[in-house]
């Protein structure tokens, strides 16, 4: 019986031993999975997800805690009466092209800007002064004519996290600074009365960007975290308010210490077909290439309201382009007709061995079809939107 008794006493023992050894396992510091390319780890301090990727050419993203880490100060900006908004997407994604230069898709991951709060962006936004001695902006000097008033130089600022896969973390690797500079400062005397603007010259708009960034540069190694990794800052010509097409980044500089090093000009522009009369593309065959287009889509199909296209530029070679045409259809078969006769002529007419989007849209319908076509493709895809 007393041998019986102590059998028993082993096995519950034994049991207790591999429930303990099981409630360990499952409360480890970490752990990690994969599947479908997007990878999950798990630290005391919570748990973050690794975005797939859609191609080599994009970055995969971070996800914290089951949701997208936002950025903590994305869209800041020093408030204007009106704004391009045209701006703000060529600026973010101009941005990231920069950064692809310093820090590879393939072995970063990209991180919404997690080190400048809203407060400190709309501090550094902000005009120098007694009760603002971070403002980057002069300090107003009580003018209010148009040249002989202290403009806003700097609109507005981006920040963009590079970071690599440290064992169960992520490790910040690099970060990219983005400076907006106006071309245009718009303002107003008193709050509600008549608009006025100051023209900024390049040459004024660059020298003023170069001198913020050397600031930026100093404010951002005192962070803690910040003090070795590479920075990249990068100086953006927004574009005026009434322009079709967003604006560029002039030059740009890749830090690894406390001084600015060297800065690369850069040579983009972003023109809109139809030109107008008094302009001109760095490619004269781009515009007659588009202007064919445009003459034979109009002449089959006399239902349209416009048809234009927005054109970049890099060392005066074509980059890329983004049509829109918008059409008074409204019949299904209208669409799917005149999709198909958009993809032969954009074939037929559109330049080669550039990536090129339409889109097509009406003012009541909204978008109705799409066609796209990579660089290196000779056929557009198309897709048009149905209901059902």
């Amino acid at each position: 019986m007393n041998l019986k008794k102590s059998l028993v006493a082993v096995a519950l023992l034994f049991s207790a031993l591999i429930l303990a050894s099981c409630g360990n396992s499952s409360n480890t510091s970490s752990s990690s999975s994969s599947k479908n390319g997007t990878s999950t780890s798990s630290t005391k301090s919570g748990s973050y997800q690794v975005t797939g990727r859609t191609n080599s050419s994009q970055y995969a993203g971070v996800i914290k805690n089951g949701k997208y880490l936002t950025s903590k100060s994305r869209g800041v900006t020093v408030s204007q009466s009106s704004g391009n908004l045209m701006n703000l997407k060529s600026f973010e994604a101009g941005l990231q092209d920069i950064s692809k230069n310093e820090f590879s898709t393939s072995k970063y991951i990209f991180q919404e800007g997690q080190y400048l709060s809203s407060d400190t962006v709309k501090n550094w936004l902000g005009r120098k002064s007694k009760s603002n001695a971070d403002g980057l902006n002069p300090a107003s000097n009580g003018s209010t004519t148009p040249t002989g008033r202290n403009p806003i130089y700097l609109q507005s600022m981006e920040e963009q996290d590079y970071v690599q896969k440290s064992g169960s973390k992520l490790k910040l690797s690099g970060i990219t600074i983005g400076l907006a500079m106006n071309s245009v400062d718009y303002y107003r005397k008193t709050t509600y009365g008549a608009e006025y603007q100051t023209n900024i010259s390049d040459a004024t708009l660059e020298k003023e960007g170069k001198a913020m960034a050397k600031e930026v540069l100093a404010r951002l190694r005192k962070k803690k975290g910040l003090e070795n990794i590479p920075i990249v800052i990068a100086v953006y010509k927004q574009a005026s308010n009434d322009s079709l097409v967003g604006g560029n980044f002039v030059s740009y500089s890749i830090n690894k210490g406390n001084s600015i090093e060297k800065w690369k000009a850069l040579d983009i522009k972003n023109v809109v077909f139809p030109l107008k009369s008094d302009e001109s593309a760095p490619n004269s065959n781009d515009s007659d290439a588009f202007s064919n287009f445009k003459s034979e889509v109009e002449n089959f199909f006399p239902n349209l309201s416009g048809v234009t296209a927005q054109a970049q530029y890099k060392n005066g070679s074509l980059q890329g382009m983004n049509v829109s045409v918008t059409t008074q259809f409204y019949s299904e078969t209208e669409i799917n007709s005149f999709t198909q006769f958009l993809a032969d002529q954009a074939e037929k007419y559109l330049p080669s061995g550039v990536k090129i989007d339409i889109t097509v849209s009406s003012t009541t319908d909204g978008v109705q079809s799409f066609l796209s076509r990579s660089s290196t493709a000779k056929s557009f895809s198309t897709h048009v939107f149905e209901s059902y």
